[in-house]
């Protein structure tokens, strides 16, 4: 409904026996096996959820093991705690984040990281105004930091991302969570 969701539907359509589906309404969302949550604003992706009434549904979904991917504003929606904020989206993951901690949109960057856990190759990870991780509880697993930053989680059925992989040529981390929805 908002945010980076082309991108994501482009990356999705390169990998194969992967078809990737525009979820604006409960029939699609019943219809699918893995949801991203895309780069956008988190706000405004959680007024939407409610006002297209997706979010108990999708909150249902993710609480019955359906795989979820929040790319950064994602991230935002599917953490337990915003840090300086009396609110949360849907809560799921046991993490704090801050929003736009790494700043502006100016303050944006590119840098490269080894993730064992998604590519035996340095991945390209850009941020846009993204959050950070500023804690995990005992059910997150912590799966990269930047700058002694927490840049991505993985909780049960779950994978957060303070960057956004959509941005970039490398299919690393689209195949990655391919990998959770089969």
């Amino acid at each position: 409904m908002q945010g980076s969701v082309i991108e994501h539907m482009q990356m999705l359509s390169q990998i194969d026996n992967v078809t990737a589906v525009e979820v604006k309404d409960i029939e699609s969302l019943n219809s699918i096996d893995g949801l991203i949550l895309p780069g956008g604003e988190s706000t405004t992706i959680g007024k939407l959820l409610k006002d297209f009434n997706l979010f108990d549904p999708l909150l249902e979904r993710i609480n019955n093991k359906m795989p979820v991917w929040g790319t950064c504003a994602g991230m935002i929606l599917l953490a337990r705690k915003i840090s300086n904020e009396d609110y949360n989206h849907l809560g799921v993951m046991d993490m704090s984040v801050t929003r736009n901690a790494y700043g502006a949109q100016l303050d944006s960057f590119t840098t490269y990281a080894s993730i064992p856990e998604v590519s035996d190759d340095k991945i390209p990870l850009v941020f846009i105004r993204a959050p950070w991780v500023d804690n995990v509880g005992d059910k997150a697993q912590i799966i990269a930091t930047v700058d002694d930053r927490i840049a991505a989680v993985r909780q049960d059925n779950m994978l957060a991302t303070s960057f956004h992989p959509e941005l970039t040529t490398d299919l690393s981390f689209h195949k990655y969570f391919v990998g959770f929805c089969e």
